[in-house]
């Protein structure tokens, strides 16, 4: 019997295993638990394909990965299908792609990753920096999905599954006075209580609520290209993530992520871009 390839009995962990079916080959079942306005969450995509990645490289660990997003995935059966690059000492880089079939009974390319995987745990720990964690009130004093005036449209199953407690200074737009900053920030955590691990990082980048809200605009905002910086492995303990956009232009903009964990240390950085609807 193939074995499934899964980190623990959490809700997350449950809804990104993969059963490997051949070398290389993983089939699985996206949740609709991870789902927003309808669609499948980028981040827990990146998760799914991530722990395939780790099954099938020699290393665990995400280092970098890079995805581009080909077409929206649906909740159901899927396959991923990886490939090893090349395997150094220190670090191994593998591609996978993620399939469905879609109504005409067609197999589809939903989203293709490129990552470089290691040991994060064989790290010096030398730190030089000159970034600081976001300034945030603690989480009592920040709000979650259940303090808003009236559900998201299309629903947001995704949130279930989470315990968010987004800033309040980042919150204007659902009060219809947003700052036109396009800062978001709050803390990130399992419903459940499952602590944070590299995979866990994955998906926190991206599951904030898109700082084009925070510029006045609404709606879905489908992530194009998506890279993840992972920088250690997170104490356990809740994470605050702030993301940030400097341009939009041409119906396109950039939100740059960083993911702080209880110790204080930055574990994750992402960047991505988006596409917003204008007007």
């Amino acid at each position: 019997m193939p074995r499934t390839a899964l980190a623990g009995d959490s809700e997350f962990d449950r809804d990104t295993a993969v059963t490997p079916r051949e070398p290389g080959v993983y089939d699985l079942d996206l949740s609709a638990g991870w789902t927003i306005f309808g669609a499948v969450n980028g981040g827990y995509l990146l998760a799914v394909l991530g722990r395939a990645l780790a099954d099938a490289l020699p290393h665990g660990d995400p280092f970098t990965v890079s995805a581009h997003y080909l077409t929206a995935s649906r909740p159901g059966p899927a396959v991923i299908r990886t490939t090893e690059v090349r395997t150094g000492r220190t670090l191994s880089t593998g591609q996978a792609s993620l399939f469905q079939y879609d109504d005409a009974g067609h197999e589809v390319e939903r989203i293709r990753v490129l990552a470089s995987y290691g040991d994060l745990g064989a790290l010096p720990d030398d730190i030089r920096t000159s970034a600081r964690p976001p300034q945030l009130p603690p989480p009592e004093r920040c709000f979650g999905p259940e303090d808003a005036p009236e559900p998201l449209p299309g629903g947001s199953a995704i949130m279930e599954r989470l315990a968010l407690r987004l800033d309040p200074a980042t919150l204007g737009w659902a009060l219809g006075s947003p700052s036109g900053k396009g800062e978001t920030r709050g803390w990130f955590a399992f419903a459940d209580g499952r602590d944070p691990d590299p995979l866990a990082l994955l998906l926190a980048v991206d599951v904030l609520p898109p700082t084009a809200f925070d510029l006045g605009l609404t709606g879905w905002v489908p992530t194009v290209e998506l890279t993840v910086h992972v920088r250690a492995r997170p104490a356990p303990g809740p994470l605050r993530v702030s993301i940030a956009t400097r341009n939009l232009a041409g119906g396109f903009l950039e939100e740059d992520a960083e993911v702080w964990d209880s110790a204080d240390r930055l574990v994750a950085q992402s960047r991505q871009l988006a596409r917003v609807r204008l007007g």
